[in-house]
């Protein structure tokens, strides 16, 4: 049994953000009403070009990698008929989850009041741009702003001299992470009023997850007055320590050292990049001493690396004491042996899917494929207790798709 099982979710959110954070909770076993608008849909379906990357058919990762195992509604909340079928669900569930910014969900009467009165123990979680207070809490935002540029982690990353600012590697980069932390918020109030009786207000926003994303970064850089400087690019990594940086292999990949002790792995690196006689050499027989000499064994290291590939690299350091990992990218990532022995990829219909990253019993979540545009609508209804009649009446008056 998952741990979530038997909790209702009433999703009422768009895009990547907080859709994410109900994904999280339904490969927890949660069942996810997700509610769409009754013509358009969630904006998300729409999405086919992400950077140079098209789509083309379904089934859409940009749709599906945020809404699996969910179930779809259509529903018209401008028509009071689509109000009242809307009230009815929160009125059934233990968890209401909404995108919608403050003047939308005062528009729609599902701000916190509204939905607390139908439910008052219902658990209302919100995942906004720039928090709920503050002169910005009713403005809106994407991970690109209030995650990526405004939280640090972009100029934390682009080098002087670059005009402009790295971009985030992926999409919905900043909304994945966010959505993670408002699944975790909500699981902990779901917790709170468990033992207490008394349900919370959840608030996730971007900024505030994209602060904690650079939190060690950001103390140092108030503790010292200075930001954060990245470095040039291509360098290796460490000017005082040669086990921690980037090395090239043979076939143009790389190694990625990161052997925070060096005295404590020196020895183990030099017998097996195939030169035992450099763990006797003087110039690295302490930390002051490999420190000092760092540029040199940088080198020593780049020309026995550069001799090998990364596949005879994986081989030989499989006993390799010290951390390292090969540098992969989003492709390679689905060839990775670790990733396949810990289902951190998992099946959702036709497309692998990134499993959310919390295991309970050592055991990957199940996933669904994520619903199609409303395909659940009469099935909620008819649990909700509507006959058909009544159905067809919402469905003429176009409350409900």
């Amino acid at each position: 049994m998952r741990p979530l099982e038997g909790i209702r979710v009433l999703e009422v959110a768009m895009y990547g953000f907080v859709p994410s954070a109900g994904a999280v909770l339904a490969d927890w076993g949660a069942d996810v009403i997700k509610v769409e608008h009754a013509v358009t849909g969630d904006p998300q379906r729409g999405l086919r070009r992400t950077g140079t990357m098209v789509v083309e058919g379904d089934p859409n990762p940009n749709v599906e990698h945020a809404n699996r195992g969910k179930r779809s509604i259509g529903l018209h909340m401008g028509r009071p008929e689509g109000t009242e079928v809307l009230l009815d669900l929160a009125r059934r569930a233990d968890v209401f989850l909404t995108s919608f910014l403050p003047g939308a969900r005062r528009k729609f009467g599902i701000d916190v009041d509204d939905i607390r009165k139908v439910n008052p123990d219902i658990v209302y979680a919100r995942g906004s741009a720039l928090g709920p207070r503050g002169v910005e809490a009713e403005r809106g935002g994407y991970d690109m702003t209030a995650f990526w540029a405004r939280g640090a982690t972009a100029a934390s990353l682009t080098p002087a001299g670059v005009e402009g600012m790295v971009p985030p590697p992926g999409p919905a980069y900043g909304d994945t992470i966010s959505g993670t932390n408002l699944a975790g918020g909500i699981a902990a109030a779901l917790l709170r009023r468990e033992r207490t009786g008394e349900p919370s207000v959840v608030d996730v926003s971007l900024l505030g997850s994209g602060v904690w994303a650079m939190g060690h970064g950001i103390a140092l850089s108030l503790r010292l007055g200075e930001p954060i400087v990245p470095g040039p690019l291509g360098a290796h990594g460490s000017p005082h320590n040669p086990l921690t940086g980037l090395y090239r292999t043979a076939d143009g990949r790389y190694l990625s050292l990161v052997m925070l002790q060096p005295t404590k792995f020196w020895a183990d690196v030099c017998e097996h990049i195939g030169r035992p006689e450099l763990a006797d050499d003087p110039r690295f027989a302490t930390t002051e001493l490999i420190a000092a000499n760092t540029g040199a064994a940088v080198e020593i290291l780049r020309e026995a690396i550069a001799t090998r590939t990364l596949a005879e690299w994986t081989e030989r350091f499989a006993t390799l004491a010290g951390p390292w990992a090969p540098v992969q990218d989003s492709l390679q990532v689905g060839d990775d042996p670790q990733v396949r022995a810990n289902e951190y990829l998992v099946r959702a219909g036709e497309l692998e899917l990134a499993a959310s990253p919390v295991q309970f019993d050592v055991t990957a979540p199940g996933l669904g494929p994520a619903p199609e545009f409303a395909a659940q609508t009469e099935e909620i209804l008819l649990e909700l207790g509507l006959d058909w009649e009544r159905i067809i009446a919402l469905k003429d008056a176009g409350a409900v798709a």
